[in-house]
């Protein structure tokens, strides 16, 4: 991972960018005491770090409701 400087970014945008899209991840820092205030990432990436996965804890859990458990649709929606 490679850090630089927020002037060197803007001056370098397009150079960055297509690190970026070989699969380079910048650090941005800002001010004297180069502080990070940012990462640049591949998308590509980004998304798979994203991604929500349904059915995670499928054939892993179970639930039962009890007989005298009371509850309207409405009221399981709402919560």
């Amino acid at each position: 991972m490679k850090t630089m400087q927020i002037g060197d970014f803007k001056a370098q945008f397009s150079k960055v960018l297509e690190e970026v899209k070989h699969g380079e991840e910048i650090i941005i820092s800002y001010g004297k005491q180069k502080k990070n205030v940012a990462v640049i990432i591949p998308y590509e990436e980004f998304k798979e770090k994203n991604k929500i996965k349904l059915g995670l804890l499928k054939n892993k859990v179970s639930y039962k409701f009890n007989n005298d458990y009371e509850m309207t649709e409405e009221e399981f929606v709402s919560l």
